[in-house]
């Protein structure tokens, strides 16, 4: 399988990885960065990272994984995840966060050094002033985090 490295890579890149690999989402609408997971010259996961979806989260100094996506190469999830928030300290940021299913387990968070902080109701995006069309599961998800101090 090779060791796993890391390379940069370009939104558009990283979106295209998204649309062909993730089980249920597409892309998210931009980043502040994204980053690659390769095994020797194979591109195997990417990660990208925006500012919170969640309009209380989103305080200048937090950021989230809005997507992260692999071929199911081992370990690539936790790589990443890893990466993600050691990138995001660099650039001064205090914490960054990330919403999973609740169906699914969170082991690579959690060997990232990610804790669970909180339980969300899913819910549709959809209201009567804004209505939307659901492109993602409504249903329970788990959000981590994890901080720079």
């Amino acid at each position: 399988m090779g060791r796993l490295t890391l390379a940069p890579i370009t939104f558009e890149d990283a979106a295209a990885f998204v649309r062909e690999h993730h089980r249920h989402h597409t892309p998210p609408q931009g980043h502040k960065f994204s980053l690659a997971a390769m095994a020797g010259a194979q591109l195997v996961g990417v990660v990208i990272v925006g500012r919170p979806v969640a309009r209380r989260r989103d305080d200048g100094m937090t950021l989230e994984v809005t997507r992260l996506c692999t071929t199911g190469h081992k370990n690539a999830c936790s790589f990443l995840y890893g990466a993600a928030a050691r990138a995001a300290f660099a650039l001064g940021y205090s914490r960054i966060g990330t919403y999973i299913l609740k169906r699914e387990p969170g082991t690579s968070l959690t060997a990232a050094g990610w804790k669970l902080i909180a339980e969300t109701p899913g819910k549709s995006w959809s209201v009567p002033s804004r209505a939307r069309e659901d492109k993602h599961p409504i249903e329970p998800k788990l959000l981590f985090e994890r901080s720079a101090a």
